[in-house]
């Protein structure tokens, strides 16, 4: 067994959520002047609206397209979504990882439509031939807990009569998303820039707002679920105007991170950025032989939450509980030594690692971490 490396990773963040603050991340650096304003107030509206229009420009999202807060991050802009808008057409979900299950469960359950489920197991994506452009879909476009992502988007039709729900939340900004395909794209602060927790953006196509406009749901919707009014679409919403108390820390901290973006040459260079960090743990991957993907197809892998599963024999012929203590002594190691955090797969996952791989990691602090990762594992089985 090799002794420990020499070098660690300076930002040794690798949670899939909340992710690393942006390289440079000061919160010295958050405009103080709005902080105890009220949140109605004329320059906090315009704040909370200056910061969609940033978030537009770095997502380029189409320009007929409107955004709005939820609270309640990505899981409030999905509830949200969902509650408003389906029930007029039969639904679809796809069911491949826990938050597609999750959202399965709400449909079902809770408002009571008897979705079709599309599901494959655990890093495996679901038949794409099996969708019906006549229902709605609802389907998370990477699997956070599990590293499997939708393939290129041509498999959604473009004449759908459907509506497609799309929970983005750990693509957007990091992944193209194929935006004429799809009708609601919804993202929280946390996940790709690395903001902080509690906000929700639920993106709207022409489509989308349409549905809202014309369809009453058949339920009473909770306050902080209502994307409409009396009327139909709730327009104020898209211009900054919130739909309870938001913090407007948080709002100026998105603000940072999405200028951050920007200031380095936007939405292709987080992808690059991310891409670039997801090759590197690639390389490392191949070359190790007790690690491998939880994703099968690479087509269908992703970059941001990439999730590993022991191949290793002395591992496999364990049971899940023992892989699992196997996992929470690797965590404990590389803590201890300040080398990684937040390393383990999703409680509801296989046993495995899991690391993030999005545009606010540094490659070289994906470089640093692997050889650590060796040591830990060696060292865990050993003890």
């Amino acid at each position: 067994m090799s002794g420990k490396p020499n070098s660690k990773p300076e930002r040794p963040w690798f949670s899939s959520g909340p992710t690393a603050k942006r390289p440079g991340w000061s919160s010295q650096a958050i405009p103080h002047e709005l902080l105890g304003r009220g949140i109605r107030a004329p320059e906090v509206v315009e704040r909370f609206a200056e910061a969609l229009r940033l978030t537009r420009d770095l997502l380029q999202v189409p320009t007929d397209w409107r955004l709005v807060y939820v609270p309640g991050s990505d899981t409030g802009a999905v509830e949200a979504a969902m509650w408003s808008m389906l029930g007029q057409r039969p639904v679809q979900v796809m069911a491949f990882e826990n938050f597609g299950q999750v959202w399965a469960t709400d449909l079902r359950d809770h408002l009571q439509l008897d979705p079709e489920i599309l599901t494959a197991r655990w890093g495996r994506f679901p038949d794409v031939a099996r969708v019906d452009p006549a229902k709605d879909l609802v389907l998370p476009w990477n699997g956070t807990t599990s590293g499997v992502k939708a393939p290129a988007g041509d498999w959604i039709a473009a004449d759908r009569e459907g509506l497609v729900i799309c929970d983005a939340t750990s693509a957007a900004f990091a992944m193209p998303l194929p935006w004429e395909r799809l009708d609601v794209v919804t993202f929280s602060f946390q996940k790709a820039l690395g903001g902080e927790a509690g906000l929700g953006i639920a993106a709207l196509s022409p489509k989308a707002v349409e549905r809202l406009d014309h369809y009453t749901p058949p339920r009473p919707i909770p306050k902080v679920l209502r994307l409409r009014n009396g009327e139909g679409f709730d327009a104020t919403l898209a211009t900054g105007s919130m739909i309870n108390t938001f913090s407007v820390w948080t709002i100026e901290d998105w603000i940072d991170g999405v200028e951050w973006g920007l200031s380095i040459g936007g939405l292709p260079a987080l992808v690059a950025r991310t891409e670039a960090n997801a090759a590197s743990l690639d390389s490392w991957v191949r070359r190790t032989d007790w690690i491998d993907y939880l994703a099968e197809d690479p087509a269908t892998r992703s970059t941001t939450s990439v999730c590993l599963k022991f191949v290793d024999p002395r591992v496999t012929a364990m049971d899940e509980p023992a892989r699992q203590a196997l996992v929470k002594r690797i965590k404990a190691l590389v803590e201890a030594e300040g080398a990684a955090f937040d390393i383990e797969s999703h409680r509801n996952a296989p046993a495995g690692l899991r690391i993030w791989c999005g545009c606010t990691v540094d490659m070289a602090d994906i470089e640093a971490l692997t050889p650590w990762l060796d040591w830990a594992f060696e060292t865990a089985l050993a003890d």
